[in-house]
C-alpha cells in the first residue's frame, strides 16, 4: 500500500484503510484515465451504444414499387419483351422435347422417368452403378459407373440370359473360364425383359429387389419388374435414353 499512496495525494477520498485492496485500486485507475478520453468513453456509452442497438435490431424497409412505373409505357414495353423470351423460350424447350417414347435416369437419386407423347407415363426408383473399383491379379481395373449422356435403345429381348463377363469371376475369386465356357451363362438373373444401350449397358430386371434405389449395379440400370414391363412395351428400339 505505501508503494501506491507515494504516488498519489494522501486523500481520504480516494484511499481509506477500511477499503479492500481491490476497491482502492479500481478507484485509482479511473483516476489515472486523462479527463478528455474519461469524457469520451462515457459519450460512448451513453450515444453511440442505444444507437447502434437500435440500428442492429431495425429490419431494412424494401419500398414498394412506384404506382406510376407501373403504369407507365417503358414498364409496359420490358413486360411485354419479358413475355416474347419466355415464349421463345418454352418453344425452344417443346422442339427438344421428343413426341416419341424415352426414358430418364437419375443415377444421384436412382430414380427414372418414362415419357410418351411428351407427358409423364410412370416413374419409380431403380439401380445405378456403385462406382466402386475393381482390379485383378493381372492389373485389370474395372470401374462400375453408370455412363452419363444420351443413348438409344438398340435392342429388345425377353427372357435375357446373362453371359458373365471377366470382371464377375475375379469379383468372387474365381478363375476366368474360356470365352464360350458353360459357367459364363446365367439365366433367370436379369428379369424377363433386358433393353441394350450400348457398350455392354443394359436396362434389366434383377433377383436383388431389396437394393432399389441404391447405387450398387455393375454399370446396368436394374428396374422393378412391373417398371420394367412397362419400359419395355413402350420403348422401341431407337427410342432416347437420358442418362445424368
Amino acid at each position: 500500500m505505501n508503494n501506491i499512496t507515494e504516488d498519489f495525494p494522501a486523500n481520504s477520498d480516494i484511499l481509506n484503510q477500511d477499503e479492500k485492496p481491490s476497491r482502492v485500486v479500481n478507484r485509482l485507475l479511473l483516476f489515472s484515465i486523462p479527463a478528455g478520453a474519461l469524457l469520451l468513453y462515457l459519450a460512448f456509452l451513453i450515444f453511440l451504444i442505444p444507437a447502434l442497438q437500435e440500428a442492429a435490431f431495425v429490419s431494412p424497409r424494401i419500398s414498394a414499387p412506384d404506382s406510376t412505373y407501373l403504369t407507365s409505357k417503358k414498364y409496359k414495353n420490358e413486360l411485354k419483351v419479358a413475355r416474347s423470351e419466355l415464349n421463345i423460350l418454352q418453344n425452344k424447350f417443346r422442339n427438344l422435347t421428343p413426341w416419341n417414347p424415352y426414358l430418364v435416369v437419375n443415377t444421384t437419386d436412382n430414380r427414372f422417368y418414362l415419357y410418351r407423347n411428351r407427358k409423364l407415363i410412370r416413374s419409380g426408383v431403380c439401380s445405378t452403378g456403385s462406382y466402386t473399383l475393381l482390379k485383378s491379379h493381372d492389373k485389370r481395373e474395372w470401374l462400375f459407373q453408370t455412363p452419363k449422356g444420351v443413348y438409344t435403345i438398340q435392342g429388345k429381348i425377353t427372357s435375357p440370359v446373362w453371359r458373365r463377363p471377366d470382371w464377375s469371376f475375379v469379383e468372387e475369386g474365381l478363375p476366368i473360364p474360356p470365352p464360350n465356357d458353360l459357367s459364363r451363362f446365367e439365366a433367370g438373373v436379369l428379369g424377363d425383359y433386358a433393353m441394350p444401350i450400348g457398350n455392354g449397358y443394359l436396362i434389366h430386371g434383377t433377383i436383388y429387389t431389396r437394393f432399389f434405389g441404391m447405387p450398387v449395379t455393375h454399370g446396368c440400370i436394374r428396374l422393378k419388374d412391373e417398371d420394367l414391363e412397362a419400359a419395355y412395351h413402350t420403348l422401341m428400339i431407337g427410342s432416347k435414353v437420358y442418362i445424368f
